[in-house]
């Protein structure tokens, strides 16, 4: 079979690494850098912008693609997949008017209060200064969100951002005149998660909860980030989770692709990720991604036993209730390796080794890498994800740091991400907020 990757992240390395497990599959990818992983994996590898319409399709029908899996975000806002679909190939990824999940925070809140899901906080956008000041007052910390795709780095939230509601309004303003409206939200306290599930329109298969981390420095320190690492536990819960907990993420994930297929007479196909926070008041949807997580498609893919050229199939072809979909019960951990000075002022093109590395101990995902003449050179971004699987959670943070400890280079990562300290700190915090 002929598949067509788009993206060349560490996401869609670790796609590759699934899909290839499957003999029969023939893998081309769409690329963004020349990603030494998927190269040793690809029967071939062409590099363009994701976003260009005209020259994916194109190479669609060069390969002769019989489907597509959408790696990040920005082709599904574009509407590749309606574009491949017209030419008979289908896509693990949603339509355009579906993947607004992801590209419209406003498309989303509405949705939820549209069909009485559980989840909003107290949510309100505005397209104009008209009761904006009065209803940021009115609650008692917020969250200014602009409504598109920001990469992760919009969000603003008060007492990391910015200090005072009226500095948020000021904040808010900016947004307002940039984009035209800007969301305003409650401030949520809690333990934020992620429960992704795949998707074939009517059917769920949903995936281990994993906790992702977004700042920068140790101990959540420092800018927001796309994500500098990750962990899941081998029961697919987390130490801070209650089984009521997965139960409502779940729930919010089942009839939210209910009401999509209501709404729009289509269904959603690929997968669905939700960004939860527990509370005191139960789960919360921070937001949806239309695609898998970086880093936590990592921690997941690691762990799945079923063939993921199978689940595609059952994805496109919505037979995914005929397949059972299994993940090891073993706990991983993910630490992203990201140039000197990211995400402000990253080195760039400078080498990066890992040839010191067990690779039998961990595994490897290439992310924001080019591979030239035999050198690895760091491209600003995040660069390699190193993740370790195993029985416990304290044994997988070990092999991680044991063989991350030997990459080379202008190079940092942090240390603390799935500790026993750092994770002793999320359980007390939640036993506290519970009280």
């Amino acid at each position: 079979m002929n598949i067509l990757l788009i993206g060349s992240g560490a996401r869609e390395h670790a796609i590759a690494i699934k899909l290839k497990e499957n003999k029969a599959t023939k893998l081309f990818c769409f690329a963004t850098n020349n990603n030494p992983g998927i190269l040793a994996l690809a029967e071939d590898l062409i590099i363009g912008d994701v976003i260009d319409v005209p020259a994916i399709i194109n190479y669609a029908k060069k390969i002769k693609a019989e489907l597509a899996w959408i790696g990040p975000e920005a082709p599904l806002s574009v509407g590749i997949v309606d574009a491949l679909a017209e030419i008979n190939i289908p896509s693990v990824g949603p339509i355009k008017k579906l993947a607004d999940l992801e590209i419209s925070k406003t498309f989303t809140r509405n949705l939820l209060k549209e069909y009485n899901i559980p989840g909003n906080p107290s949510c309100q956008t505005f397209f104009s200064v008209d009761g904006l000041e009065k209803y940021c007052q009115s609650l008692e910390k917020i969250v200014i969100k602009p409504d598109g795709l920001t990469g992760g780095k919009g969000v603003l939230v008060q007492d990391d951002h910015f200090q005072t509601i009226s500095e948020g309004i000021d904040l808010a303003k900016k947004y307002l005149t940039k984009d035209g409206k800007v969301l305003i939200e409650e401030k949520l306290i809690g333990q934020e998660f992620s429960l992704m599930s795949f998707c074939d329109g009517e059917h769920l298969a949903h995936m281990p909860a994993v906790q992702d981390h977004k700042r920068a420095f140790v101990d959540d320190k420092g800018p927001n980030t796309g994500g500098m690492g990750s962990y899941a536990c081998a029961d697919f819960s987390l130490p801070f989770l209650t089984a009521n907990d997965i139960a409502e993420a779940k729930n919010i994930n089942e009839q939210t692709l209910k009401a999509l297929k209501k709404k729009f007479n289509t269904g959603y196909k690929g997968i669905m990720y939700g960004g939860f926070i527990t509370t005191k008041n139960g789960v919360k949807l921070i937001e949806y991604n239309a695609r898998f997580g970086d880093p936590e498609c990592m921690n997941v893919l690691l762990t799945l036993k079923t063939d993921l050229t199978e689940i595609s199939q059952a994805i496109v072809n919505g037979t995914l209730d005929k397949i059972n979909v299994e993940f090891e019960s073993l706990a991983t951990v993910c630490k992203y390796v990201v140039p000197e000075g990211y995400p402000t002022k990253p080195v760039k093109n400078v080498e990066v080794d890992v040839s010191a590395v067990n690779q039998n101990k961990v595994k490897l995902f290439y992310a924001s890498i080019d591979e030239k003449d035999g050198q690895l050179l760091l491209k600003g971004s995040r660069a390699i994800g190193v993740v370790a699987k195993a029985t416990t959670l304290d044994e997988a943070e070990k092999l991680v740091q044991q063989e991350i400890a030997k990459i080379k280079g202008p190079i940092f990562y942090r240390e603390d991400i799935g500790t026993k300290r750092l994770i002793d700190k999320r359980v007390q915090m939640m036993e506290e907020i519970r009280k």
